[in-house]
């Protein structure tokens, strides 16, 4: 799913496009369902497509403070949750690809996502846009048995490429850049709490229109079945 230098409405189409072909789990008769709200609370942020994994055991996509996967790379630089989802569903994962596409500042999207009986830990992430390399995540959390789960979720930033803040590094609708970048000494080489944008200079994105303040969404979970 990547979101390299397209207008809104090819994007949206192409998205959908790919999307009828992503390998996602599907809902058995003994499985239970989860009704999960997502609600951007960024001024100027949207989140791309977003990966839900469910599972009995823990899934975290990363650990902060080390270096983030290749696989949470392909997301956070462009919107790519395809190998994320590979990688949980050769695990045994429940997986649930959101095929909505972007979700704007003040946006809620609910989500109907399938869990095995007994699975206890959910994962969520989508990109930040138009950001380098930020993904905003609920990493391994435990789903509720009864009732509703609220979180709020911070933005990371994954650290494999250099938040210069140009659009020629930012794909997307409104930026049209390249999505994936190749290792270089200006990453941070490691998983982080976002610090936002900055002023960088004329070209560059500004902060006054982009820039966000922990939290970035409210995610709220409940069993539905």
């Amino acid at each position: 799913m990547r979101i390299e230098g397209l207008a809104v409405a090819a994007f949206a189409a192409l998205m959908s496009a790919l999307l009828s072909g992503l390998v996602v789990t599907s809902a058995q008769a003994s499985d239970v369902m989860y009704e999960v709200q997502i609600t951007n609370v960024t001024k100027g942020q949207s989140f791309t497509p977003i990966i839900v994994i469910t599972d009995r055991h823990a899934v975290p996509f990363f650990e902060l403070g080390e270096a983030a996967s290749a696989e949470l790379a392909s997301l956070a630089e462009g919107g790519n949750t395809d190998p994320l989802a590979e990688q949980f569903v050769a695990e045994g994962s429940h997986v649930h690809q959101d095929d909505g596409g972007l979700l704007g500042p003040g946006e809620t999207r609910v989500l109907l996502v399938s869990a095995q009986r007994k699975a206890r830990r959910v994962s969520l992430a989508g990109m930040l846009l138009p950001t380098n390399d930020t993904f905003m995540a609920l990493n391994s959390v435990r789903l509720p048995r009864f009732g509703q789960a609220t979180y709020t979720v911070r933005a990371y930033d994954a650290g494999t490429e250099a938040n210069d803040q140009d659009c020629a590094n930012i794909p997307g609708p409104l930026c049209g850049g390249e999505a994936d970048s190749a290792a270089d000494d200006t990453d941070e080489g490691y998983v982080y709490v976002s610090n936002g944008f900055h002023d960088l200079g004329t070209g560059r994105l500004e902060p006054e229109t982009y820039d966000w303040r922990n939290p970035v969404a409210v995610i709220k979970i409940e069993r539905s079945r």
